[in-house]
């Protein structure tokens, strides 16, 4: 492939507190890793407050500019399943969608302005042209021993869809999570994610 052919562009979306900025991390350490120019551009929102959280992540032979146009993502990862459905129309046509199934209510919910719809996932899957692959996010990261990695176990997932060794995957959870402990269970929440199939199921 040459051009933008040849470029990877992947959009991963949800609330702040959700380690959005972690997994955006690992996943540009592991596409430097492989050899890739890598770009990264992060919007915190009101990442304190349950506000809406993205990072946009660009890698190729080389990459110009860190943010990725509408409609030109080929995957969008949303690790909280609303946020995925706000998140869409990034999507170019046949893209794929990894969301976690877990609901956690933006601001606006929370205070009120705006309901929670209904039958998110529902909705997901009635999308044309996509394919959405549903992960038991919070069920596999409690699993692996913390329900704070469920942004790993969302990357597992992910990183079956990619051209990047499971080897420059490890690497880049250990360069980007120091504490001993936290990195076993990180790793541990990787696999699991990474063992599920392109249906949502884990195999």
């Amino acid at each position: 492939m040459t051009g933008s052919e040849s470029i990877t562009n992947i959009l991963i979306v949800g609330v702040g507190g959700q380690g959005i900025l972690l997994a955006s991390g690992i996943l540009s350490e592991a596409a430097l890793l492989a050899g890739h120019d890598v770009k990264k551009s992060e919007v915190h929102g009101m990442s304190q407050r349950g506000g809406a959280v993205n990072s946009h992540v660009r890698f190729g032979p080389k990459i110009f500019s860190p943010l990725i146009p509408a409609g030109q993502a080929q995957f969008v990862v949303a690790l909280e399943k609303l946020e995925a459905l706000r998140w869409a129309h990034y999507l170019v046509p046949g893209g794929t969608m990894v969301v976690n199934d877990f609901r956690l209510d933006p601001a606006a919910v929370t205070i009120g302005k705006l309901p929670y719809p209904e039958d998110v996932i529902g909705q997901l899957k009635s999308l044309q042209d996509c394919r959405v692959i549903v992960v038991d996010g919070p069920a596999l990261s409690i699993q692996a021993g913390d329900i704070r990695t469920m942004n790993t176990v969302i990357l597992g997932a992910l990183s079956s869809l990619l051209e990047l060794s499971e080897e420059h995957w490890h690497k880049a959870i250990e360069e980007r999570i120091a504490k001993k402990d936290l990195l076993q269970i990180n790793t541990s929440a990787f696999e699991l994610g990474r063992q599920v199939d392109q249906d949502g199921k884990k195999s």
